[in-house]
């Protein structure tokens, strides 16, 4: 079903920006593009979807994941913890008691949670690529992401070298020579990136940090090689002090004016966090086109700060929502994040930092930017029919006087009665048909459990 008509709704939260920000009427959906918005007739032997008490929204982007710590959440040793100990504590210590199977299903138990919570595209940065594997992580990535149908792109990490923490008692994560990187990122393009401007499937080169996994000089090097093949470059930046530290003690520059020296700017160029940039990086942000994805959660989760989204935002600079891993955030939803991100940023700024119609803009068109998807992130005429239904009859949305920023403002369980891709159905009446919870669940018992016990051993 690629053509229909959603009717009835309670009105639209379009992704635009200003006044073009919600609209109302139907919308017209014919072989997965929107053609039509407004009061609308229902044609002979046209589809209807019934969106009578939900609210319409463009398809969640999110642009910043780690889909394999969906089985890693709340690992006792790292929940109180700032991001080096966590990171040590956690990914680096469990990395390597990961295997193919686990990988699978934590890309389902992450992708099942952000489908269901609105997301119709997802960009998952995994950066473990281990010579020990017997299996290929980016296939099973993509191959998990064609079961659900959504948009999904591939942000393919790795390091040249290691990272010393406090303490040396973990496995070093997977390293590799730069010409390896870009040998490997070359092959897993040219099996799956489509540079299409509607593309479902996309490659990016995302080096794990640009301060601690490469040498300077093979920055510019992955640069050069990543826009010879046409892709995009990602990857931590700012996330702690520590990136701080690291640039002013070392080269005597903060982090977004040191890799400016390195060709890593531009408007193919997005990072995650970028939570202690002052206001000049951010000025050098905004000239340059480079983007920011915004992880609310994550970053108040591991006590990081607040990123100066909204700074970015005002001045006109690309800003998108993340959700980040689920080992950092154990409700790596989009609903949460958006309505986290309202809440930080209000709490630590005033009321008038963040408004939802803006949040909701970061979280749908923002990210279709960044990513270079051209044809979703708006519900607009000409756009493909990347679309979501969020029905508002649960108690929490009752009485409030204006229902279309309730699946924003309201947190909680989202209800998504439908969504569709390109005009195919993803979620319908709150469930992933062909998902079975049941056995998810289970499996996701089975592979926590023994990851726990492979760890104590």
């Amino acid at each position: 079903m690629t053509s229909f008509l959603i009717t009835g709704a309670k009105g639209i939260l379009t992704g635009r920006k200003g006044d073009a920000a919600r609209a109302q009427g139907d919308v017209r959906v014919v072989n997965g593009m929107i053609t039509e918005i407004g009061a609308l007739t229902p044609l002979s032997g046209e589809k209807i979807v019934d969106a009578k008490g939900c609210v319409v929204t463009p398809g969640l982007v999110n642009t910043h994941h780690h889909l394999f710590q969906s089985v890693l959440k709340a690992v006792p040793a790292g929940l109180n913890e700032s991001l080096a100990k966590w990171l040590r504590l956690v990914p680096y210590t469990y990395w390597d008691k990961l295997d193919e199977e686990a990988l699978r299903v934590s890309a389902t138990i992450g992708m099942a949670e952000l489908a269901l919570s609105g997301a119709t595209t997802i960009a998952d940065h995994h950066y473990i690529f281990s010579k020990s594997y017997d299996f290929d992580p980016a296939e099973v990535l993509f191959d998990t992401a064609d079961k659900f149908g959504v948009r999904f792109a591939l942000c393919r990490g790795g390091a040249t070298k290691g990272r010393n923490f406090d303490e040396d008692n973990t496995i070093p994560l997977p390293t590799e020579t730069l010409d390896e990187m870009i040998d490997s990122v070359t092959a897993t393009a040219k099996r799956f990136h489509d540079p299409s401007a509607d593309s479902m499937r996309r490659v990016v080169v995302a080096p794990t940090t640009p301060t601690f996994s490469l040498e300077p000089e093979e920055l510019r090097d992955l640069a050069r090689a990543s826009r010879a093949l046409g892709l995009r470059l990602h990857s931590h930046l700012s996330e702690s002090t520590d990136y701080d530290d690291y640039t002013m003690s070392k080269y005597g520059m903060r982090p977004i004016h040191w890799i400016s020296q390195y060709e890593w700017l531009g408007p193919d160029v997005w990072f995650a966090h970028l939570v202690t940039c002052d206001e000049s990086e951010v000025r050098v942000l905004y000239e340059t086109g480079a983007g920011m994805a915004h992880c609310p959660q994550a970053n108040a989760r591991l006590g990081s700060g607040i990123a100066p989204a909204d700074m970015l935002s005002k001045l006109g600079g690309n800003v998108s929502l993340a959700v980040d891993g689920a080992a950092a955030n154990e409700a790596a939803d989009m609903i949460s994040a958006l309505y986290t991100a309202i809440s930080v940023h209000r709490a630590s700024k005033g009321v008038g930092a963040l408004k939802p119609e803006t949040a909701l803009e970061w979280a749908t068109a923002g990210g279709a930017k960044i990513l270079g998807l051209d044809t979703v992130g708006t519900i607009e005429v000409g756009k493909s029919a990347d679309i979501v239904l969020y029905d508002l009859s649960a108690p929490r949305y009752l009485g409030q006087l204006d229902p279309l920023v309730g699946p924003i403002i309201s947190a909680g369980d989202a209800n998504v009665r439908h969504s569709f891709v390109k005009g195919r159905e993803i979620v319908r009446d709150g469930k992933l048909p062909w998902l079975d919870m049941e056995q998810l669940a289970a499996d996701a018992a089975r592979v926590t459990a023994r990851i726990a016990r492979i760890a104590s051993a």
